[in-house]
């Protein structure tokens, strides 16, 4: 894999996606931006949101995860299930009732104007801080494979990521993205099988070999029992369901692709069926960091402190040009697959939920769109360039664990208040909710330092997110007034 290599397969990689948002541009306006004018087909969505919602993350952190959590991870992604159904059966329906561009326009019907401000602000800092750990790791491949060679700066090669999917995003938002991100989507699974059948072969194994041979080794627990410890099962399992709940059904960015179906029927169907192939796909990701370990100790490998920095290290310096080939096309439609929606879910957000764009005329609406679409680009730009600074300061980091541990406090509020106005009828003082969403990420931080010492050694895991939504429900709940919502 030498840098012209990787040159000339990034360029022909994003020249393909430039095409695709040439022809799915054409007679949009900024409604395609929003909502692709409602015409897209459930399976296309269902599709392009398995690459969307593993992301980069995935890609790399997960099976660089395997040597510290073993299999823990699939505790979290069985709990996807019951969140995905929550989705299905609750939320979605709810979103295509009301009609809504931007999902907190919810929050405003149901308690206010300041209630809907804080709930679009938690999904900005939300979908800011995720999206910018999943560049982060494009932007660190990209960084190993291409352009240390050429000498060129980390933060420059973040800048140049953000570019490219600036370049083909700004045009046609959402349109565009749910054609791009079927592409993505291929290329992500066809590196994932490609590097294990490599890997089998290599070993020269058969894939009944390869099977008893990761089911015998010391990566491949899936379950754990010790209450205390942070990834017992249900603690997993609750907290899966959770951020299910929370990263795709309160999360502007997931819900702008199925609100791009035409009907709620097609929606459900995209969302049932994308669970239960997301599942599967998460399996194939941790049996794929087990074979990288496994591969590694034969050859006599010494692997990057990093975990994050094994597969990529592997890929480019270990496998041979064709598991290179399709590493490198697998983290780059992996990564920018989230990362372009998040930015487009982002200008969405903010141009309706703060600028009140659709009360503007079109020309007026597109004018807006571009400005914020280049804004929310450099805030990315910078908050990669700080994670980069935070990292070098902690090595032993690892992506997919810092991702749901800010989800965790980030997305909290938005559980409480979403949850507070489903279940209840109940009519808040609108004006405090503000506090209360400052107030429970901070008691859910506290009690999470302080747990062991508090519960005798109990240590909350991603299930903090479940107490950061109870605190806000409870907050609510001190805030409610007699009256009930009509």
């Amino acid at each position: 894999m030498t840098p012209k290599l990787v040159f000339f397969v990034v360029t022909g990689y994003f020249l393909v996606l430039v095409l695709i948002s040439f022809f799915t541009s054409r007679n949009s306006d900024t409604q395609s931006f929003f909502s692709a004018d409602k015409k897209s087909p459930w399976y296309l969505v269902a599709y392009g949101m398995i690459g969307a919602s593993l992301s980069g993350v995935t890609f790399i952190s997960v099976p660089g995860a395997v040597i510290n959590d073993q299999f823990a991870y699939f505790q979290i992604v069985i709990g996807y299930l019951l969140g995905y159904f929550i989705i299905g059966a609750v939320l979605l329906p709810l979103y295509y009732r009301l009609k809504l561009v931007s999902i907190y326009g919810y929050l405003e019907q149901r308690f206010g104007f300041w209630s809907y401000k804080t709930g679009a602000f938690y999904f900005l800092l939300s979908r800011t801080i995720g999206a910018s750990f999943r560049l982060f790791l494009a932007a660190t491949v990209l960084q190993i494979g291409l352009f240390d060679a050429m000498g060129v700066e980390f933060w420059q090669t973040t800048i140049i990521s953000i570019l490219l999917i600036w370049v083909y995003t700004y045009r046609a938002g959402i349109k565009t993205i749910v054609w791009t991100d079927t592409l993505q989507t291929t290329f992500l699974l066809l590196a994932a099988v490609v590097s294990i059948y490599l890997i089998k072969d290599e070993l020269q194994w058969s894939f009944g070999t390869m099977i008893t041979e990761v089911q015998n080794s010391k990566y491949s627990q899936m379950f754990f029992w010790d209450i205390n410890y942070p990834k017992h099962f249900f603690k997993q399992f609750f907290a899966g369901a959770s951020i299910a709940v929370v990263m795709t059904g309160l999360d502007q960015d997931m819900m702008q692709k199925n609100l791009t179906c035409p009907n709620i029927k097609d929606a459900q169907k995209n969302v049932f069926w994308f669970s239960v192939v997301l599942v599967i796909v998460n399996l194939i990701f941790l049996t794929l960091g087990a074979l990288l370990y496994i591969y590694a100790a034969e050859k006599g490998i010494n692997l990057p402190v990093k975990t994050d920095q094994v597969f990529p290290t592997l890929a480019f310096k270990h496998f041979g040009l064709t598991a290179g080939l399709f590493f490198l096309l697998g983290i780059i439609a992996a990564t920018y697959s989230s990362a372009d929606s998040a930015l487009t879910a982002l200008t969405t957000s903010f141009c309706v939920d703060f600028l009140n764009v659709n009360d503007k005329e079109e020309s007026e609406r597109q004018r807006i769109v571009k400005r914020v679409h280049v804004a929310f680009s450099v805030v990315l730009i910078l908050t990669v360039i700080l994670f980069k600074l935070i990292q070098d300061a902690n090595p032993k980091a690892n992506v997919i664990n810092s991702l749901f541990t800010a989800a965790s406090y980030t997305y909290g509020p938005l559980l409480g208040l979403f949850t507070f106005g489903i279940t209840t009828k109940m009519v808040v003082k609108d004006r405090w909710v503000p506090l209360v969403c400052i107030l429970s990420p901070t008691l859910s931080y506290l009690l999470n330092l302080y747990s062991a010492d508090l519960f005798n050694g109990f240590k909350f895991g991603f299930e903090i997110l479940i107490v950061n939504g109870l605190f806000t429900f409870v907050g609510l709940l001190v805030l409610a007034t007699p009256k009930k919502a009509e």
